[in-house]
């Protein structure tokens, strides 16, 4: 879209998290979707902003009323006034009478914020009077919150329907994230390998299933190894298992033979005696855990074979962690795959990680410039890969 002189109303993905004293922490996605702001700024535009951040209606106050201190915008105005070179004006509704007045005054050049969206019980409904109430703030809209375009929620996709082809667009980073992981999804270099870590199987089905069908190598850490290793008639101890799912474990391995898939299971363990960070630990085969013991890493053995494989490949998909990353004593596998997979990427694999804990550990190690591409949407990315359409990315194409 090119134009001049309009208030265009951008969804932004603001979702950051704070600290006790409302301090951004990480201030990722705020950085990603400066690009988009800044553009159309420059072409002599005003810009309106909205996004949700945390789950406000699920953690009300005891009276039950809106714990309006915890989840505010208000907290980020600061922050955005400094990065953006400019006073960010800020509107205590999402499409209510404050944000009409100040919407109505803003002029090009000019920036204002609107209050949480999931303040308002419409905005998860997808109410079309709420939706109206947003777009009625602007002459165009852009939707840059691709860690949301799998929820139909008012203004990721019902307000796209009061713009016309013409005054509707995606940002600057929807079309990077849709961009990068269509190189994953269509023809991509090729040995390809997905590396699926994380507890539960059920998290992942339509996403194994998916890659089955067109990945060379599949790699399977984390808690949902184990089920994979009982399922085959392995001894697990104490690890995570999921009881009603072996017999989808085995129909996923039977279909990766059919298909002729590589599925890599991780041959040894770092067990614990306890789910503590503090808890004895040793190295046991992954289908022969003694009682009272708990896998909760990828041993030495799996690290090895997986970073083998990632050595050899072309593209790589990396989603979940290989164990409980958050403690120390366990979190030495993961990081090992985030270094394999810079590794590959230096010698020219495309590589693009995607979900929460993968994310955090090719960030603690200072690797997210050394991967092709880090995701900003777990949950979305996710649900692209397994090949469902995104409400917020139809809702700007149809």
């Amino acid at each position: 879209m090119n134009f001049q002189n309009k208030k265009v109303l951008i969804r932004v993905d603001f979702n950051v998290p704070l600290n006790g004293n409302y301090e951004i922490t990480d201030d990722t996605r705020i950085q990603a979707a400066l690009p988009t702001i800044t553009k159309v700024l420059e072409n002599g535009n005003a810009v309106i902003l909205m996004s949700h951040l945390g789950r406000p209606l699920k953690k009300l106050n005891d009276d039950g009323s809106i714990n309006v201190e915890k989840f505010t915008l208000r907290h980020l105005v600061s922050y955005l006034s400094e990065v953006l070179g400019r006073e960010v004006k800020f509107a205590e509704d999402c499409g209510g009478e404050q944000s009409q007045a100040l919407a109505a005054e803003l002029q090009a050049g000019e920036v204002l914020l609107l209050e949480n969206t999931r303040f308002n019980k419409g905005e998860k409904k997808g109410d079309e009077a709420f939706a109206k109430s947003m777009a009625d703030l602007a002459d165009a809209y852009i939707n840059d919150a691709f860690g949301t375009a799998h929820r139909a929620h008012a203004s990721t996709t019902t307000v796209a329907q009061f713009f016309d082809a013409d005054h509707k667009s995606f940002g600057l980073l929807m079309d990077k994230e849709l961009a990068n992981g269509n190189k994953v999804l269509n023809n991509p270099a090729r040995p390809l390998t997905a590396i699926i870590g994380g507890a539960k199987v059920s998290d992942k089905i339509l996403l194994l299933e998916r890659l089955i069908d067109f990945v060379d190598n599949l790699i399977v850490g984390g808690g949902m190894a184990y089920t994979f290793m009982k399922a085959q008639g392995g001894t697990i101890g104490g690890s995570l298992c999921e009881e009603d799912k072996l017999d989808l474990a085995n129909r996923l391995i039977a279909k990766a033979k059919n298909k002729g898939v590589n599925l890599y299971l991780p041959t040894d363990s770092v067990v614990a005696d306890n789910f503590a960070a503090d808890a004895n630990t040793n190295i046991q085969p992954s289908n022969a855990i003694a009682d009272g013991w708990m896998g909760l890493d990828i041993g030495t053995e799996a690290v090895a074979s997986f970073s083998e494989v990632i050595k050899n490949s072309k593209t790589i998909l990396w989603n979940g962690p290989m164990g409980v990353f958050e403690m120390d004593a366990f979190a030495n596998g993961t990081k090992s795959i985030a270094t394999a997979v810079a590794d590959a990427t230096a010698k020219g694999a495309f590589s693009l990680v995607g979900g929460g804990d993968s994310v955090a550990a090719v960030k603690s190690m200072d690797l997210a410039d050394q991967v092709s591409y880090v995701s900003t949407g777990g949950g979305a990315m996710l649900e692209f890969l397994e090949g469902k359409t995104l409400p917020g990315v139809a809702a700007i194409i149809e």
